[in-house]
């Protein structure tokens, strides 16, 4: 299926371009154009070198040529002057050739000098060009790294990087755990307020909350009863010692002198029988507290 076949082809190279538009530098794509015209340059200079070696080599070859021209035409002329006609038919014959192999050099050595002006040329413009993409260059990579420094500083101020938004949710998982912290603890005091929770270091029978309030109700009206027997029991003893008081009051029917007398006498018996009376009929209070399991054992 040629279709299908096209389509995944553009699939994959569309992806593949966006893979290398993501790894590309342009810094590093700019200095391996720069590198790339440097080895251009330089091949353009081998070439003029080899032209020029050409061409001295043609040169000397022309040199030689034209040394054995002259060498052929004066063997020629000599021959001839001895009367040797052949001979001298022979190093005309052999100039000739050498004119004709010196004019053919000729030729080449102007082909090979035309090239050397081109190519020198080339490599002038080239150097000229390299020197301006250099430049160019510099300026291009200051600038992309002035607008990438740009573009961190202003993800970094906004909060909108990479970094930065994982710093921000760092920072907001952190707030959640604060929280969710103060939350448990708030609710732990509040349940340890309320008595949810037994007291695991007392060595007591486990209880709930109902248990622990009937258990508090009962000491306390263990202690009200107690404080009302108390109180009952001190009551008693005042009125016992006022009655003792009115009847010796009553007893006393003599004249004033000698009511005085007998007042002081018998109020000084009456003193110390009644404080033998209040005290030997009054009960002692308990100032002891209650053992723990007395109230309990009572009830």
């Amino acid at each position: 299926m040629p279709g299908l076949s096209g389509r995944m082809s553009t699939v994959v190279k569309s992806k593949i371009s966006k893979l290398l538009d993501r790894a590309e530098d342009p810094s590093e794509t700019l200095e391996y154009s720069y590198q790339k015209q440097m080895e251009l340059l330089q091949n353009v200079k081998k070439g003029i070198a080899d032209v020029v070696t050409s061409k001295k080599r043609l040169q000397l070859q022309e040199q030689k040529l034209q040394q054995q021209v002259v060498k052929l035409d004066t063997q020629a002329r000599q021959a001839l002057a001895a009367g040797n006609e052949d001979l001298a038919r022979t190093a005309l014959e052999r100039k000739n050739v050498a004119q004709t192999e010196l004019q053919s050099l000729d030729q080449q050595v102007t082909e090979l000098e035309n090239q050397q002006e081109q190519l020198t040329a080339s490599e002038q413009k080239l150097r000229a060009k390299i020197e301006q993409f250099r430049s160019k260059k510099e300026v291009i990579k200051a600038q992309y790294s002035a607008a990438e420094a740009q573009v961190k500083i202003g993800e970094a101020a906004t909060g909108v990087g990479e970094e930065m938004a994982d710093v921000g949710l760092a920072m907001q998982r952190a707030l959640d755990k604060t929280e969710d912290m103060r939350s448990r603890a708030s609710a732990m005091q509040e349940l340890e307020a309320a008595g949810t929770f037994d007291d695991l270091t007392q060595l007591t029978p486990g209880e709930d909350d109902i248990d622990r309030q009937l258990r508090e109700l009962s000491s306390g009206s263990e202690v009200d009863d107690e404080l009302s027997k108390m109180k009952a029991e001190l009551g008693m003893g005042s009125s016992t010692q006022g009655a003792l008081g009115a009847g010796s009051g009553s007893e006393s029917g003599t004249p004033s002198g000698e009511q005085s007398s007998d007042a002081t006498d018998s109020g000084s018996d009456s003193d110390s029988g009644t404080g033998d009376t209040s005290a030997q009929n009054a009960p002692m209070p308990d100032l002891e507290p209650p053992a723990p399991g007395a109230g309990q054992g009572a009830a």
